[in-house]
């Protein structure tokens, strides 16, 4: 797991460290991706349900959702992993903080509706849109 972590960790730090960024700038507005990043910066403060309302993702068609999980799934596996979600607010900007064991855990125990431990594309839409 630990290998793992690592590996995600350098793919949103790889040499292209704005590209998840830009991706996600396209779809959102940067001045709210700010603003919900400063929201959220203190350590256990994180918030799914606030912070995608906040970016605005919650009003997005559920095509557009799915383009933020794309962004999102650093690995390209078709699900946002444990490891993954701890750096979920850096597929939204680059300086967004890495999420605590604890948020991590409960983020993905909100999503995660069939059990297996990760976060496929259909329970991110449900998720960002509940």
């Amino acid at each position: 797991m630990q290998e793992k972590s690592i590996k995600v960790s350098y793919l949103y730090f790889s040499l292209e460290p704005k590209a998840a960024e830009m991706a996600m700038n396209s779809i959102l507005n940067a001045a709210d991706i700010k603003k919900a990043l400063e929201a959220f910066a203190a350590a256990d403060s994180f918030d799914h349900k606030k912070f995608f309302e906040m970016v605005g993702l919650k009003a997005k068609s559920a095509e557009d959702v799915k383009k933020a999980f794309l962004v999102l799934d650093a690995d390209a596996s078709g699900f946002i992993e444990e490891e993954e979600l701890k750096f979920v607010l850096k597929g939204f900007a680059s300086d967004g903080r890495d999420l605590t064991d604890k948020e991590t855990k409960a983020f993905l125990n909100e999503a995660d509706k069939d059990g297996d431990g990760m976060i496929g594309i259909e329970e991110f839409v449900a998720l960002v849109h509940e």
